[in-house]
């Protein structure tokens, strides 16, 4: 059997149709097309609770590829020399093993995570990549508002150098992928067995979707066409109306890359991998679009619009096709599950994870109780299951809790009146979870971290926020050797 993954990045789980069923996630935004998905999703088995363990982009794919653990010790960081990664146990095992991406952090100064695939193709020209170098041929202020700086100028210029050699929507990043993974696919289609890693970067920010896929803002609006968010209180920055357009310009990207993804899956059908091969798509993380008052990634924004992401198997012939698993599930479980499921199973037993060959074949309906994720270098984690969502603030910052049945937005927080929810969250986890955060090794320390998450009620009125993470590993990826 062959393993085909489709890694979309930054992709929000309730942009994709198959979960919103046609429902405006935002007022005013028209819900998000995306047919090509849905329709692999309706061949798949699709799970609505997997998450990340560590965030960003890097610690994820760690995490995927490795099957280890990567929220305690695990930062933004290439493979180490004792890692041993999907395409180092596949390849041995007579996998031919290739790779394609638009994901520029692969291929940064130091960074190996194509190690041992025989093949391997990079995209230029995504996010902050340094591509290009002349001036963009434009007018920067019709891409930016007056509370642009000029560190945040620099990196939609960047973008827009990058960009403007894009002539038509198949020029664009997923496109571009997209054609390099049906060429290999029908190249090596003669192998006995093959493993292919497609990472497409897009939906990430900055946004500029191609015309036809720029369907989703106010026809009316008048302001600049802004192509990516800046950090803190989205007020602070934008009017209402921008707001909106940011997340339309992130509606109609998604939209884009799901066209690109209709040739790919066209491919494996027409050659026939979908009899013979496990597909899995799914993300890497989410992305907050002002949900909660900011837009990007952050050590404060652990709420579901960055933690969920979409994860769906199909499994040679559709089989188990329509079968939708609630049990939580996360990272470390994915390598497992795939070494499981291609019969090398027994590769397994010095990885955390747990296969969850059960859930796609309908076995049990039950794997973890609950998930703990976050940044490994930031302050702030959240325990999610099932049921509830705890989001831990460093001491003087108010913790969260939000019942995920009556209020999947999180929007009412309940921490104040459910101390022994909040006890029975943290005491799943040890100490070596929460970093910073545990307040130290005595006896006492878990009932003062539950004091302490409990605190003050009326901190929840104060708006404070922890200081995000974003542009740290962007702007290190944009160098050159």
């Amino acid at each position: 059997m062959n393993l085909i993954v489709l890694m979309i990045d930054t992709m929000r789980m309730d942009h994709i149709g198959f979960h919103n069923e046609g429902k405006p996630v935002f007022d005013g935004i028209p819900a998000c097309r995306t047919p090509n998905i849905d329709r692999f999703a309706a061949e798949a088995v699709v799970f609505d609770n997997m998450y990340p363990e560590a965030l960003p982009t890097i610690p994820a794919r760690a995490g995927l590829m490795t099957g280890a653990r990567t929220l305690v010790n695990r930062p933004w960081a290439p493979l180490a020399d004792t890692d041993i990664s999907i395409s180092e146990i596949l390849g041995p095992n007579g996998y031919v093993c290739g790779i394609a991406s638009d994901t520029y952090h692969y291929r940064a100064p130091g960074m190996n995570y194509h190690r041992a695939f025989h093949s391997y193709e990079w995209v230029r020209g995504q996010e902050y990549d340094p591509w290009k170098s002349h001036p963009p041929d434009l007018d920067l202020d019709d891409y930016v508002n007056s509370h642009f700086d000029e560190v945040w100028r620099a990196r939609a210029a960047q973008f827009l150098t990058n960009t403007r050699v894009f002539k038509s929507a198949d020029e664009w990043f997923a496109p571009q992928v997209a054609d390099l993974t049906v060429q290999w696919l029908k190249d090596n289609r003669d192998h006995p067995n093959v493993f292919f890693w497609m990472d497409s970067f897009d939906p990430h920010e900055p946004w500029d979707p191609p015309a036809e896929f720029d369907v989703y803002n106010d026809p009316n609006y008048k302001g600049p066409r802004l192509v990516l968010p800046m950090g803190g209180m989205a007020a602070d920055w934008a009017s209402p109306e921008e707001v909106d357009f940011l997340r339309g310009m992130y509606a109609g990207e998604v939209a884009s890359v799901d066209w690109a993804l209709e040739r790919v899956f066209g491919a494996l059908e027409e050659l026939g991998y979908y009899d013979d091969s496990m597909v899995v798509l799914m993300g890497d993380h989410g992305f907050p679009l002002g949900d909660h008052g900011k837009f990007l990634k952050g050590v404060d924004r652990l709420y579901g619009e960055i933690m969920n992401v979409p994860f769906m198997v199909r499994m040679p012939g559709g089989e188990h096709a329509g079968r939708r698993v609630s049990a939580i599930a996360q990272f470390q479980d994915f390598l497992p599950t795939m070494l499981d499921l291609l019969g090398l199973g027994a590769n397994n037993m010095d990885l955390p994870g747990e296969s969850l060959r059960g859930l796609i074949e309908g076995e049990t309906d039950e794997h973890r109780v609950s998930v703990i994720c976050g940044y490994q270098d930031g302050l702030g984690r959240v325990i999610r299951s099932r049921d509830w969502s705890l989001i831990l603030r460093p001491a003087g910052e108010q913790s969260e809790l939000y019942d995920l049945h009556k209020d999947p937005g999180e929007t009412k927080n309940l921490i104040a009146d459910n101390a022994e929810v909040v006890r029975e969250m943290i005491e799943q986890f040890g100490s070596i979870y929460y970093g910073d955060l545990w307040p130290g090794q005595n006896v006492t320390a878990v009932p003062e971290f539950v004091r302490r998450a409990i605190g003050d009620h009326a901190l929840q009125n104060e708006g404070k926020n922890v200081l995000g993470l974003q542009g740290k590993h962007e702007i290190s990826s944009g160098m050159v050797d």
